[in-house]
């Protein structure tokens, strides 16, 4: 076990070197940023709903409970958002504290 200590702490400063977060950038849908509901738990994701190869990024609400739906039309742009719907309804499904 001492053995894997030592060699982890070897390594950890070319393994931290190795990851850099990239400067923050705005997300817009269309021409509009993209703005997530207070208080904060949007939960963002991607998922290629429409089989394009091209991933749709979904945001929920906490509050409220719906989920965005932002068309991916590649390097990181969308089309503005619409409730994600199944049968017409939109998809609700509310958080609890």
């Amino acid at each position: 076990m001492k053995t894997s200590v030592f060699a982890l702490s070897l390594l950890w400063p070319s393994l931290a070197a190795a990851y850099e977060f990239q400067a923050p950038v705005q997300l817009k849908g269309g021409d509009q940023p993209i703005k997530t509901q207070s208080p904060g738990y949007a939960a963002p994701c991607l998922h290629d709903l429409d089989g394009d190869g091209k991933k749709e990024l979904l945001v929920g609400q906490f509050a409220n409970g719906y989920i965005y739906a932002f068309k991916g039309l590649g390097n990181g742009k969308f089309v503005k958002g619409k409730l994600l719907e199944v049968d017409g309804q939109p998809v609700k499904i509310p958080g609890v504290w």
